[in-house]
C-alpha cells in the first residue's frame, strides 16, 4: 500500500493525457486483489510511493546564508527536506505513443522491434497486446509539501523537470549547470511549500539527453579537443557530429507525469528549456512564470552550455541575453587543462 495518497485525478481516465505509464500502477495490489487470488496471477506494481528526508549540503548552506529557514515541517531543524517520492516505471500504451509521435501503430511497432534488436517479437506477432514495457529508465517524483495541493487551483505550485546527469548531479562536474539548477529547483520548491503551496521535482532517467553517458563523454572530448577550445558556437555541432542528433529525449512524452499528479497550472516553472515548456503547454497545462538559473550558480566552465542554449532558444528572461557576437566569444577550458590530448 502506498505511503501517501496521490490521485486518482480526472486525467487518469483520459487516454490522451497519460500513455507512458500506468496511472494506477501503485494500486494494483488493491485493484486486482480478487483476480490475483482467484486466478493465481502475479500482479506487481509499476509505481511505488514512499516518504523520506532529503539531506543536501547546498540546502544547509542556504540555511546558513539565510535564504531558507527551517520550519520543522517542510524543512527540519537539521536542514533536511521532508518529501513524498514516487518511483515510476514505463508502461507504454502503444496506440497513444504512436499518436504522440505522429505515426501509425504498425509503424511504431516495427520501429520498436528494430531498435530493440528483435528482442520483443510480440510487438509484431501480438498486435492485440496494446501495452509494452520498454527497456528504458523511468522517473522519480519528489513532492515537497502536501500532495493534495497539486490538483488545487488555489495552491501555488513550483515545478522543475530534470533530466539525469550523473556527472554533475552526483559527482559535481562543472562542465554543466545540472546540479546547481536542480538544487535551485529544490530551494524554490521548499520556499513555495513553506508559503502554503507545493513543490515538485520530476527526475527523468535520460542521461546525456537520452543518448547515454558514453556518447556524452565522447562529445565532451570533441568539445575540448577542437581548435580554440570549448566553444559555445560549436556546442550543439559537437553533439551532432558525434551522435548524429542533437537531442533524443522526446519531450512530447514528458508531461504525462504532471497530469498523473493532477497539475493543471504551474506557477513557477524552474526551467529555461523551450522544448520542455512547449511540450507541457501543448497538453493544456498553464505555465505562469519561468525561472532561470541565477548567474552566480553557473560554474565558470558551464557558461559555454548556458550561452549556447540561450542562443538556440532557451528562455533567459531578463537574466541572459546572448547574441551572435557573445556566442562566438564564449570559450571554455581546452582539453590541455585536463590533460586531454
Amino acid at each position: 500500500h502506498p505511503a501517501a495518497k496521490i490521485g486518482p485525478h480526472p486525467q487518469w481516465a483520459d487516454p490522451k493525457r497519460i500513455v507512458t505509464f500506468d496511472p494506477f500502477g501503485a494500486l494494483v495490489s488493491e485493484l486486482y486483489a480478487e483476480q490475483a487470488k482467484e486466478q493465481g496471477l502475479d500482479v506487481r506494481p509499476t509505481i511505488a510511493i514512499t516518504k523520506a528526508h532529503v539531506d543536501l549540503p547546498e540546502i544547509k548552506e542556504a540555511i546558513r546564508l539565510g535564504r531558507l529557514k527551517p520550519d520543522g515541517e517542510v524543512l527540519t531543524k537539521e536542514g533536511a527536506i521532508n518529501v513524498t517520492k514516487a518511483a515510476v516505471e514505463p508502461v507504454w500504451y502503444l496506440p497513444g505513443i504512436a499518436e504522440r509521435f505522429g505515426v501509425t501503430e504498425p509503424e511504431l511497432r516495427e520501429l520498436l522491434f528494430r531498435e530493440t534488436n528483435g528482442m520483443y517479437p510480440e510487438l509484431l506477432t501480438r498486435t492485440d497486446l496494446k501495452i509494452f514495457m520498454p527497456p528504458i529508465g523511468g522517473l522519480t517524483v519528489y513532492i515537497i509539501g502536501n500532495p493534495d495541493y497539486l490538483s488545487m487551483d488555489d495552491k501555488e505550485k513550483a515545478v522543475r523537470v530534470h533530466d539525469e546527469c550523473n556527472g554533475s548531479d552526483v559527482f559535481g562536474s562543472d562542465i554543466c549547470t545540472c546540479r546547481p539548477y536542480l538544487i535551485h529547483g529544490m530551494e524554490v520548491a521548499v520556499k513555495t511549500a513553506q508559503n502554503g503551496g507545493v513543490g515538485v521535482i520530476v527526475y527523468f532517467r535520460k542521461e546525456g539527453r537520452a543518448l547515454g553517458e558514453v556518447t556524452k563523454y565522447l562529445v565532451y572530448n570533441a568539445r575540448k579537443r577542437q581548435e580554440g577550445g570549448d566553444s559555445a558556437a560549436e556546442y550543439f555541432n559537437c553533439t551532432q557530429t558525434v551522435a548524429g542528433v542533437q537531442d533524443s529525449r522526446f519531450q512530447a512524452l514528458m508531461p504525462d507525469c504532471l497530469h498523473w499528479l493532477g497539475i493543471k497550472k504551474i506557477d513557477k516553472f524552474v526551467s529555461m528549456s523551450n522544448m520542455k515548456y512547449d511540450a507541457i503547454a501543448e497538453t493544456g497545462i498553464e505555465i505562469v512564470e519561468r525561472i532561470p538559473i541565477p548567474p552566480e550558480l553557473v560554474p565558470a566552465d558551464a557558461q559555454v552550455e548556458i550561452d549556447a542554449k540561450v542562443f538556440a532558444g532557451y528562455e533567459g528572461g531578463t537574466v541572459y541575453n546572448v547574441d551572435e557576437d557573445k556566442l562566438k566569444k564564449t570559450i571554455g577550458r581546452s582539453g590541455t587543462a585536463f590533460g586531454v590530448k
